[in-house]
């Protein structure tokens, strides 16, 4: 075998293990990568960074008036602290959205995946 063929081989192999631990890490992984922000109706500003994938997330006790999801997935907002009943809002990723006026301030949210 000739150096361009060692080479070759080479970047073949490393190609095809990136592509397993990645694959295998996404099973693995149980973070959303990136931040969810919000304000509270007390207009504080709440950051978290890398929340869990499963469950259901809590947000201030007085809920929040806008939220900012930079995370890599969507999240569904819910009025309820248990992420149950409806008037839910659907978050896509790299996107925001702030409550309409006179509605309830979200209180949980949790991660579509």
């Amino acid at each position: 075998m000739s150096v361009t063929d060692h080479r070759r081989l080479g970047v073949a192999a490393g190609a095809a293990l990136l592509t397993i631990a990645v694959a295998g890490c996404s099973d693995l992984g149980r973070d959303a990568v990136g931040t969810i922000s919000y304000e509270t109706e007390g207009e504080r500003l709440v950051m978290v960074s890398n929340p869990s994938v499963k469950g259901c997330h809590r947000l201030a006790p007085a809920g929040a008036t806008e939220v900012i999801n930079n995370t890599m997935v969507d999240i569904v907002l819910y009025p309820s602290p248990d992420c149950s009943g409806g008037d839910t809002t659907y978050l896509a990723t790299e996107s925001s959205n702030r409550i309409a006026p006179r509605a309830p301030a979200w209180r949980s949210y949790t991660i579509v995946h």
